[in-house]
């Protein structure tokens, strides 16, 4: 770090902007900056679900069904659904049974969209009755109506009679009741994680509140800036996204925060003014965090190229959390800091003039390290290569059942239909066609193999268009259904003028597949170009940042295999969604670069100071369990996601902190300073610092010899 006196007009700019919350005035003048954002956030926080689009977020950009899903918008102003009713007796149907449909099927008139009583359709084993009625999907009250629906089927049911409620409107209503009261739900899971992490790290009953209410702050602030991007900018909003965010700026926001603290702390050991010891401690961790902020913003960023609804949407609002996070721990938290004083850390108040502690735990660790370098980072090297390989036996693409770890109704009546019907029933694909091309359309739908069924469901308000019903054969989860939907797509197709489309349950899924699959192929690189690219701006070296983004790659793959092994067993999950391998990649290289940031970034200072291989060591030491904290609280922060009912977040969450554990552990404590110090300085190339330099140790200046070059063998650490 350059002496104030010698850093250039900009330079010395930019830090008393920076050092603006340490201002004996502008303390006060950021806190109250804070209160009149709030003031004006907390309304609009609020409405974030008023942008949320559930709907269309598992669907591809430029795919055929999302194609189909705005031709389907031309049928009516009110898009039906189907929801799906199965009466199963395991001894046959009984003539009790069949007034008790027909009562139904009358008063599900009243919740149809074309307001008629919907057919009944029996079952070849004489064991189930079946009835479909199309719910409008309005934008509210659309759990309501199937809620209606089901209670009204559930209602004055003979004894033994078995009535669920399934199809895509029972699926999407479970959906929405899960994610319903998500939110809150993490809300006060992480809060009770930080809140315990925090009083564990300081072991002080007051400085966990400061970082506590700064990122819950900032967490308000998000979320209206988000709300007004959905509503204003058409951002992609949905439900899972905005859970996600508020997991993402606890978990980067408390990082940020025991970074800052931690060179705060050591700061005051040597500081008598308060004030003069932050702004130290801004201007020396603010490369860091802010680098940090930067690589995660612009991963996230990245998922704004993806296909899937759902990444777009999680980029952009997983960005805007982590730059409102960054904002309140570099202005509110600093200002609240000082304003409380050094009190704040009690019973462990750091006084000038006492040592700060560099835990010997550390040192030890340093140790170790410094004495077999290569036989260490080899042996970490092979374990992580070793939990890789796990992750070749893993499965991506959960079925309909898979996706929840619980069993909600739709997909128990999913399997009363599939035990008594054609498994494809319940959720049939949708073709839509030019009307005078009709009769050719089903023609060619009738004959295609794995089709059961072809019934016209509709017309568009303006007879251009219209809507068939194909049963499939197979259940619309199946390989089985997607290969007849891949011939459906084929044969509706080579209709010369009929300009086919196919949807439904399985062609969604066909198509949030191979999204999926060009996704990872177009964002993954170019996640590595961008984090490479802050790396190489932030060291000053090209050697560093690929070697560090190479441990990262590694890490990822060992996390996916240690993941799947928890998931597999304890979590009891089949399947990882289609979209966690991506996701899970841009959160830890993102996230797991961090620590590799906080670590080099110091190293760098330390070997600018004291030679590479003592700034290796020192770096390790003094960072150690600063980086450790975080580690702990960025994990236990994701590890909520893991008690959701829903695969895909639990799959994420166990990735994430699995991931986070092997950066913090594994990959920062061992493998990188041990690599650090067996490539020697030339980890810096092409910087100065590769260059050999002369290093001046205590024992030359004591007993008058010239500098020791540091090429030559050092004294173990």
């Amino acid at each position: 770090m350059l002496p104030d006196a010698t850093r250039s007009g900009p330079r010395r700019a930019l830090d008393r902007v920076a050092a603006l919350p340490a201002g004996r005035r502008a303390k006060w003048l950021v806190v109250l900056a804070w209160i009149g954002i709030l003031f004006a956030a907390a309304p609009l926080a609020g409405k974030v679900g008023d942008v949320e689009d559930n709907e269309t977020f598992n669907l591809a950009r430029g795919a055929e069904t999302s194609e189909h899903h705005e031709l389907r918008k031309r049928f009516s102003s009110e898009e039906p659904i189907p929801a799906v009713v199965v009466y199963v007796r395991d001894d046959g149907i009984t003539a009790d049974d069949r007034a008790k449909v027909d009562r139904d099927r009358n008063a599900l008139a009243a919740h149809s969209a074309d307001r008629r009583a919907p057919g009944v359709r029996p079952s070849s084993d004489g064991r189930a009755l079946m009835t479909t009625v199309a719910v409008p999907l309005t934008e509210d009250g659309f759990t309501d109506k199937v809620k209606e629906i089901r209670d009204l089927a559930h209602a004055g049911a003979p004894a033994g009679l078995q009535v669920k409620v399934a199809g895509p409107a029972g699926q999407a209503a479970d959906e929405v009741e899960v994610f319903s009261d998500l939110d809150a739900k993490l809300m006060l899971a992480t809060v009770a994680v930080v809140t315990v992490l925090l009083l564990l790290t300081y072991r002080s009953p007051v400085i966990w509140l400061l970082p506590l209410i700064s990122v819950a702050l900032a967490s308000q602030v998000a979320n209206a800036f988000i709300y007004l991007l959905g509503k204003h900018a058409d951002m992609p909003v949905d439900g899972m996204g905005a859970g996600i965010l508020t997991v993402l700026v606890f978990g980067v926001g408390t990082d940020y925060a025991l970074l800052l603290i931690a060179r705060y702390r050591e700061e005051l050991h040597s500081t008598v003014d308060r004030h003069e010891a932050m702004a130290a401690a801004l201007r020396r961790s603010r490369g860091a965090i802010v680098a940090s902020a930067a690589t995660v913003v612009a991963g996230l960023l990245c998922l704004l190229a993806a296909d899937i609804n759902s990444s777009r949407g999680l980029g952009g609002v997983g960005a805007v959390g982590v730059l409102c996070g960054l904002a309140a721990m570099i202005t509110l938290l600093p200002a609240l800091l000082v304003i409380f004083g050094r009190w704040i850390f009690w019973p462990f108040v750091p006084r000038p003039g006492e040592p700060a502690k560099q835990g010997r735990l550390w040192a030890g660790v340093a140790a170790s390290i410094a004495a077999r370098p290569r036989t260490i980072w080899l042996a970490t090297a092979v374990v992580l290569v070793g939990l890789g390989l796990i992750a070749g036996a893993m499965r991506i693409g959960p079925s309909q059942e898979e996706m929840f770890r619980t069993v909600p109704e739709s997909v128990a009546g999913q399997r009363l239909v599939a035990a008594h019907y054609p498994a494809g029933s319940s959720a049939p694909a949708d073709v839509i066609a030019a009307a005078p091309k009709a009769s050719q359309v089903t023609d060619a739908a009738r004959s295609t193999p794995g089709v059961v069924a072809v019934q016209e469901s509709g017309r568009s308000q303006d007879g251009q268009l219209v809507q068939m019903t194909v049963t499939l054969r197979d259940a619309a989860d199946s390989d089985a259904a997607e290969r007849t939907v891949e011939r459906l797509r084929d044969a509706v197709h080579n209709v010369d003028g009929a300009g086919a489309v196919v949807g439904g349950p399985t062609a969604e899924a066909l198509d949030g597949s191979d999204g999926a699959s060009r996704d990872r192929l177009l964002v993954i690189p170019l996640v590595l170009l961008v984090v490479l690219t802050i790396l190489i701006l932030l060291l000053r070296a090209v050697a560093a940042p690929v070697l560090l983004l190479g441990t990262i790659v590694l890490s990822y793959f060992a996390a996916l295999g240690a993941a799947w092994l928890l998931l597999k067993g304890p979590l009891g999950v089949e399947a990882l969604d289609n979209s966690t391998p991506l996701l899970g990649f841009i959160f830890l290289v993102a996230l797991g670069i961090d620590y590799n940031i906080f670590l080099m970034h110091r190293v760098r200072q330390e070997t600018v100071a004291s030679g590479h291989r003592t700034g290796v060591l020192r770096g390790l030491t003094t960072t150690g369990g600063v980086i450790t904290s975080a580690g702990l609280v960025l994990a236990a922060t994701f590890s909520v996601l893991m008690n959701l009912p829903i695969t895909f977040m639990a799959g994420l969450g166990a990735l994430v902190a699995v991931g986070v554990l092997l950066d913090t552990f594994v990959v920062r404590s061992l493998l990188v300073p041990a690599l650090a110090l067996d490539v020697g300085r030339r980890i810096w190339w092409p910087g100065h610092l590769a260059r050999p330099r002369r290093v001046a140790t205590p024992g030359d200046l004591g007993q008058g010899r010239a500098p020791r070059d540091e090429t030559t063998p050092a004294p173990r650490y």
